[in-house]
């Protein structure tokens, strides 16, 4: 049986971190799919189209990597789609005390366990939050954004 996992964020922007993260995924599993959720409380910079194809340039020729979006609980669309795993990247103790919560009420209301993998060390400084910032006050995001001129257009 095909092992299924599925990496979930809003993505706004796909870093660097993200792709290592992914990359380090499809060592343990057969596929790996790019949940794009959409919370309807929250405002992004990057639209929701822009992100996909942004993504999907990333990993394009990875058979393994799909790239979805979803609403609802991200445990409803990993059992939707047959994946018994959810992934999540860390770059810290404060990411892992976050996670791990999330993680055990997932994993209680739903089975699905969650697998988490660090980051490499010259990734942990990069979150979407900063990379958002950088971008919107004129700054060059390529640093930590792998073809970010998919986004930027």
């Amino acid at each position: 049986m095909k092992k299924v996992a599925v990496f979930p964020g809003s993505f706004d922007p796909f870093t660097k971190g993200h792709e290592c993260i992914v990359e380090k995924a499809l060592n343990l599993f057969d596929e790996v799919v790019i949940g794009i959720g959409q919370n309807t409380s929250k405002k992004y910079l990057f639209d929701l189209e822009r992100r996909k194809a942004h993504i999907e340039s990333i990993f394009e020729g990875k058979d393994r990597v799909k790239v979805q979006v979803f609403t609802g609980l991200t445990v409803n669309f990993c059992k939707s789609i047959n994946a018994e795993f959810i992934v999540r990247g860390l770059r810290d103790s404060k990411d892992f005390g976050y996670e791990r919560s999330i993680a055990q009420m997932n994993q209680e209301i739903s089975g699905i366990e969650s697998v988490f993998f660090m980051t490499v060390p010259e990734y942990t400084a990069i979150n979407s939050t900063i990379v958002r910032e950088i971008y919107k006050s004129g700054g060059n995001i390529d640093l930590f954004v792998t073809n970010a001129e998919m986004l930027v257009k």
